[in-house]
């Protein structure tokens, strides 16, 4: 072949490929025509290696709100949380009412979460559950001392209250754009719903985001 046939075909082949990706790429982010965050409370657990498998293998990202003493006592679940792409928030030490507590006892569940979430490998949290969704001022405001956001929920699974397969799965089929949904970490029938949740996602056009720390909703990951 001479060298000026050579070079058309190498300039024609370079087209076609700038060409295809240009129109590939945004069919990908098309794909994603809002974002929802998925959340687990009371990690990590006996059952968050399963947990992170089943997400990981549907393509989903979560955040995970774990209990301090949880996050001390199993240091590689949380890493292992943190290497299949979740994120990591506070949800106390010990799991008590806070609204119950004096400020200094709220002050040390939370500041000992922050310490045991980040000696555990899961860096330092930026957002904060409390436990039973239970707040009040007092609550909000030591948390915001730590550098942390409150994020409670809008839509519940129910699945700590036994709430079955199919009706975690309709549950996160209620979510909308930038909506948080509150599963739990322990959960056999929130793990079996898991391929269900990701399929029902896929078919509206959402996709598992981040939560912002800035307006407690879910966005895009950064």
């Amino acid at each position: 072949m001479a060298a000026t046939a050579r070079v058309a075909l190498l300039t024609a082949l370079l087209t076609a490929a700038a060409t295809f990706t240009a129109t590939t790429a945004p069919a990908r982010a098309a794909a994603c025509n809002g974002y929802v965050g998925l959340t687990f409370d009371d990690g990590p657990s006996g059952n968050t290696t399963r947990l992170l498998d089943a997400l990981r293998q549907n393509g989903l990202r979560a955040t995970m709100f774990n209990q301090g003493q949880y996050a001390a006592a199993n240091p590689s679940l949380v890493r292992a949380q943190v290497s299949a792409g979740m994120w990591v928030g506070n949800h106390s030490y010990t799991h008590p009412h806070l609204t119950r507590l004096s400020q200094a006892q709220i002050d040390s569940e939370i500041s000992r979460t922050q310490q045991a979430v980040a000696a555990a490998g899961g860096g330092t949290p930026k957002l904060f559950r409390p436990p039973y969704g239970e707040t009040n001022a007092t609550v909000k405001s030591i948390a915001a001392r730590h550098g942390l956001t409150e994020i409670v929920w809008h839509v519940d699974s129910q699945d700590w209250n036994g709430a079955s397969t199919d009706a975690i799965v309709q549950a996160a089929g209620r979510l909308t754009n930038g909506q948080v949904i509150l599963m739990h970490d322990w959960s056999a029938n929130t793990l079996a719903a898991v391929p269900r949740i990701a399929q029902g996602l896929a078919a509206r056009g959402l996709c598992a985001g981040m939560i912002s720390p800035q307006t407690g909703r879910a966005v895009a990951p950064g």
